[in-house]
């Protein structure tokens, strides 16, 4: 099973401008790969206040699954995105799980916020989708949601082998891969971890985009730059 991680810093306040841009890359990373990860609110994520983020979001079936549903049905595979949901008058940092024949398969919804979340998002309520590729299942948690214990004691119950984490994870002292190794402390399962990059607004994302596990760090980015990163987790 091969699967992907695109990093990607999207056009800030042109979300038509930031799919047009994502479609190459996506649809290059969909050739070669069964499950292709791409990050946080790709069409940009952080927000002034809650209007700005009613300015582009949209339903699960909206712009971004119409740019991105149709690379899932050429190249059969799976494509996890994550988007601003709106329900009614509910807004939600979702991710939306699209299936190789083009179709939605769900949609996940985060469940433990960041601070950049609070202002304008709902918490979802810990629905952690599972889906199979080939016998090896997945599920998807978004950024903020590695850090939760309630996410990874989920995982580890129900043996999960790869979680998908779109994400815009921030750049800190830290450096972000051993971190994210002693998350997934516990868990035999690989992380494919898709992150903006880049300045936006008042926060710098930290890239680095991976495919990785507790044990090795399999494949990765650099800091700043789109990116595809592939691996081939039966290798």
């Amino acid at each position: 099973m091969k699967v992907a991680a695109i990093q990607f810093k999207p056009r800030r306040g042109d979300p038509s401008g930031s799919l047009r841009q994502l479609v190459k890359p996506a649809r290059k990373a969909a050739a070669d790969a069964d499950l292709v990860v791409l990050p946080e609110v790709v069409t940009g994520y952080a927000f002034d206040d809650p209007g700005e983020v009613r300015s582009i979001a949209e339903h699960p079936k909206g712009r971004t699954f119409a740019a991105l549903a149709p690379i899932a049905r050429d190249h059969e595979c799976w494509i996890i995105a994550g988007f601003a949901e709106v329900a009614g008058e509910r807004l939600f940092n979702s991710a939306m799980v699209i299936r190789p024949d083009g179709e939605l398969d769900g949609v996940y919804r985060k469940t433990l916020l960041f601070d950049a979340d609070l202002p304008w998002a709902q918490p979802g309520g810990g629905d952690y989708p599972l889906f199979e590729i080939d016998g090896v299942l997945c599920t998807v948690g978004i950024c903020m949601d590695l850090n939760d214990n309630r996410f990874t004691r989920w995982c580890a119950l129900e043996r999960v082998d790869v979680v998908a984490l779109p994400t815009c994870w921030v750049e800190e002292t830290d450096p972000v891969w051993p971190f994210w190794q002693r998350r997934m402390l516990g868990l035999n399962a690989t992380l494919v971890a898709a992150d903006q990059w880049g300045e936006d607004g008042s926060m710098t994302y930290a890239g680095r985009s991976a495919i990785l596990s507790a044990r090795e760090i399999v494949a990765g980015a650099s800091a700043e730059g789109d990116a595809i990163v592939v691996a081939d987790l039966q290798s």
